[in-house]
Order: C-alpha cells, then sequence, then structure tokens
C-alpha cells in the first residue's frame, strides 16, 4: 500500500500512464484503438468492482462494450509486441544484474467448454480438479520491485489433438501441446534472446522436478534454485562409500539427521510473521546430469522449526522441503537461501493481477483476445510497480551474515545438535 502520497504525485501518476499508453501507439494502425487501448488500461487501474467489458465501456463513457469488445476481438494488433513492451518498460525501470526469473503457473476458473484452453485440471487456487485455465507466467523480480513480463497459455492434449476445436477457439495451426516446463523454457529463451539482466531462475517443484528444464539451464549456464521432489534421482553418497547409497533427494534425510549442521535462516515476512526456517545442504551429483562448467549441484534442505506434518507412523514431524541448486562453485549457503526466498514473489504478482487489474475477470474466449487481455493487465501493473519502486527507497538486506557464510555443503550450526525429527 502507498501511503503518504501527495496530489501533485498522484497528477504526475496520471501524466506518466498517457505518456506510457502514448509510447505504445505504434501497436496500431488506426486512431481509435489507440484511443480505446488507453481506457482499457486506465480502466483496469480504476476501483470498479469487476473489471469487464460492460464496467470498462461505462468507465469510458462508452453507451455499450463494443468499442472494448473490439479492441479485443477484431482490432489488428499484436499481443505478443505488446509483452515485448511490458518487458522493456520494466526493465528500463528496473533492471537489475542481481534480478530473478520465477516461473509459475496460475488458474482462472471458467464455465463451459468454449474458452481456448479450458479443462478440468488441477487448479492451484482451490487444490482440487476444476473447470479452469491455467497459465504459465513469468516474473521479472528485481531488488526494487516485481512483476510480471511474459506468458503462456496452457493447452491440455484434449485441445492440440482436437484440430477443429483449436481453430474455433482461433488458437494457430502451428500451436502444438507443450508441457508447462516447456512453456517455461520458451519464455527463458525469450528472455535470454532479449538480453534482459538477471542472476538466477526460480521455480516449484512443479517445475523443479522436469529435466529438460533443468538441462535448458545447464546448457545455457544459467543458475538456479528449483524446488524438487522426494524421488528426485542421485547418484552415490555424500562422503564415504561405507554409508547408506543415496539414490533420491530424501535418502539425504538421514545424513541430515545423523551429522548435517543446521542454519536458522529468515525467508522475509509472511501474513503471520517472520517466515523462519532451519536449512543444510550437500553437495549432490543428479543422476545422468552434468552441471555446466565452472558450475555445481548441492541439494538444500528446509525444514520447519516446530512439527507440523503427520507421517506414516501416525506421529508428527517437522515438514521437509528439497530444492536443487546449480550455481557458480564457491556459492555461499547465504545467497542460495537467500534467492530460495525469493520464490513468493510471483505468488504476489498472481494476487495483485487477480484482485486489483481484473486478470481472471475477462469474458473472452478466443486464443487472440486472451493474450491481448492478460497482457494489457502485465502493463497495469508493470505500471503500478515503477510508481510504487520510485516511492520506494531499498531496504537494507537483512539476510547479511553476521560471520563469514557458509558454503553449500558445510552449513553452520544453528546451535542445536538434533539427531531426531
Amino acid at each position: 500500500m502507498m501511503t503518504g502520497v501527495t496530489a501533485e504525485q498522484i497528477a504526475g501518476w496520471d501524466a506518466e500512464l498517457s505518456e506510457l499508453t502514448g509510447s505504445l501507439g505504434w501497436l496500431f494502425n488506426r486512431p481509435e484503438p489507440r484511443v480505446v487501448f488507453t481506457q482499457y488500461v486506465e480502466g483496469l487501474l480504476a476501483e470498479l468492482p469487476k473489471k469487464n467489458g460492460w464496467t470498462l465501456a461505462e468507465r469510458a463513457g462508452h453507451v455499450t462494450p463494443d468499442r472494448m469488445q473490439w479492441l479485443l476481438n477484431g482490432s489488428v494488433w499484436d499481443a505478443d509486441r505488446l509483452r515485448d513492451g511490458v518487458r522493456s518498460y520494466l526493465v528500463k525501470h528496473l533492471g537489475d544484474p542481481e534480478a530473478s526469473l520465477v516461473i509459475d503457473d496460475t488458474q482462472a476458473q471458467k464455465k463451459g467448454t468454449k474458452s481456448v484452453g479450458v479443462a478440468f485440471q488441477h487448479c492451484g487456487l482451490t487444490g482440487d480438479v476444476r473447470n479452469c485455465q491455467t497459465m504459465v507466467m513469468l516474473t521479472y523480480a528485481a531488488p526494487a520491485g516485481h512483476a510480471f513480463i511474459d506468458r503462456r497459455l496452457y493447452l491440455p492434449e484434449d485441445w492440440t489433438t482436437d484440430r477443429e476445436r483449436c481453430r474455433e477457439a482461433g488458437i494457430p495451426d502451428d500451436v502444438a501441446f507443450a508441457t508447462k516446463p516447456e512453456l517455461a523454457v520458451a519464455m527463458l529463451k525469450d528472455a535470454l534472446a532479449a538480453d534482459i539482466p538477471f542472476g538466477w531462475v526460480l521455480a516449484d517443484a512443479g517445475y523443479g522436478r522436469d529435466p529438460g528444464l533443468r538441462g535448458f539451464c545447464h546448457r545455457r549456464t544459467l543458475p538456479y534454485v528449483l524446488a524438487v521432489p522426494v524421488d528426485l534421482p542421485l547418484a552415490g553418497p555424500p562422503g564415504k562409500t561405507r554409508q547408506p547409497a543415496v539414490k533420491r533427494a530424501e535418502d539425504l534425510l538421514h545424513y541430515a539427521k545423523v551429522r548435517a549442521q543446521w542454519e536458522r535462516r529468515s525467508l522475509g515476512d509472511g501474513a503471520k510473521g517472520e517466515r523462519l526456517y532451519d536449512f543444510t545442504a550437500f553437495d549432490v551429483t543428479v543422476k545422468d546430469e552434468a552441471p555446466a562448467e565452472g558450475f555445481a549441484h548441492w541439494l538444500v534442505m528446509r525444514r520447519s522449526l516446530h512439527p507440523n506434518r503427520r507421517g506414516k507412523d501416525g506421529e508428527l514431524h517437522r515438514e521437509t522441503a528439497y530444492f536443487l541448486i546449480h550455481a557458480p562453485v564457491g556459492t555461499t549457503l547465504t545467497e542460495i537461501i537467500t534467492r530460495a526466498g525469493g520464490r513468493w514473489r510471483i505468488e504476489e504478482d498472481n494476487e495483485i493481477n487477480k484482485q486489483l487489474v481484473g486478470f481472471a475477470q475477462y469474458q473472452v474466449r478466443k486464443w487472440t483476445p486472451w493474450h491481448r487481455h492478460v497482457t494489457a493487465c502485465m502493463l497495469a501493473t508493470a505500471f503500478l510497480t515503477v510508481q510504487h519502486a520510485a516511492l520506494t527507497a531499498p531496504e537494507p538486506d537483512s539476510d547479511a551474515p553476521a560471520t563469514s557464510p557458509a558454503a553449500p555443503g558445510k552449513a553452520q550450526a544453528t546451535g542445536e545438535s538434533e539427531t531426531t525429527d
């Protein structure tokens, strides 16, 4: 929330928004869609109970929603070029080589079978299977702020194998089935081609489990912190060969219990206060996967402070999460933990887009208008992010260690010497 804002600053925002939308006028070959596009973005940023064709048209003084609907459905302009403009705008103001690219997906619940990509599939909003659309998103998370810079609509195989259904929804004939991690790789390729400054790639286990995504990062020498499942294949024990073999990530829990030192660190403030966890790390070999030259793999384990998960034995245990790290040799555990704590930024971007600019309130069904609406929402929140960054001075690095940081595999102790969970 922005507090202590003056009337002059608000007037300045209005002028800057007009300048921003005006600078994108080259997207359109006619003056009317330029005007309606500006009205559309202004409406997304306005305090309206819902952001749909009717409410946006009413705010703009239109008698009917026809002009808003035509902007999305019928006028000639390229949503991918607008996406490029959003990315350039955000990088111009917030670009930083210390930024991270964060991958995640989000859903919009929909009725019926006509909306492009809609299907009964897992819905992260509810944690179960719902009729929804799934969008794979890419956030640019810089020290000064964060916002979406790319998007891909996931099409289940039930869609891509029915080409007539695809044509009815306006899906181009060359759009084939792609997994969510493959869509993520496509966005990373575009970010690299655009030469945007960033240092790390972050994602949850839905993406970290994919060897194709990991392999892409290895080939492109990209550092990453990826949450991974407990069955991530590993090769060999961490140390003496007489110790129990390590074949999966969860096998390291034995070593963590009996001889690992844990370091207590904060991942920043959450909804319920400071997010404190215990961390430890091991250098590992991922089966059939070699890191980039000069890089190494580590498996970081994050453990909750208190028992909060009931195991197969019926007892409460501390919940443990696993993260695979691909980073230059010598990277400190401190930096890795700080990076791992940055994934929440894309969750916040999902929430901001849905609550503030009508990200999931669209009333369009086809491929092209979906991309146009979602990308216009990205522009609106990028504008908010830039204005907020201008008001907010950088805060001191609260994660800076008081002593020399531990290297991965040599975590500093927390003062505890626990051997049981």
